[in-house]
């Protein structure tokens, strides 16, 4: 009896290992976009003695986030800025700055690319 109720614990905190790391994961992104769009981006990940810090290059403010979720917090930040920093019109990606003017314009080859941005950034 020990036996089995060993054995049942094991799976038990095996399954709910890998639901905390699939959790723990980013959503997949587009490479395209997100290479296009990084230079603009004006965050960044650091590292740090406990882990990783995200810093904001033009305040200067940085968050320390626990390591199982810095990944999360980063999507989130990225979605929060490309609602206010991004504007999608068909296939041309239009990149802003903080006064709402014009940067950037990149055409978006692919409908992979274009659908990313819809769900990703909710365009």
């Amino acid at each position: 009896m020990s036996k089995k109720i060993f054995i049942a614990l094991i799976f038990v905190f095996g399954f709910l290992s890998f639901v905390a790391f699939k959790n723990a994961l980013p959503e997949a992104k587009n490479k395209e976009v997100m290479n296009a769009i990084a230079p603009y981006f004006p965050y960044k990940l650091e590292k740090t003695l406990k882990g990783l810090k995200i810093v904001n290059t033009k305040t200067g403010k940085n968050e320390e986030p626990s390591n199982s979720v810095v990944f999360k917090r980063v999507d989130e930040i990225e979605k929060k800025w490309g609602k206010s920093h991004l504007k999608l019109e068909g296939a041309n990606l239009i990149i802003l700055d903080d006064n709402k003017k014009v940067i950037k314009k990149i055409y978006l080859n692919n409908k992979k690319a274009i659908e990313f941005v819809h769900k990703f950034f909710k365009l």
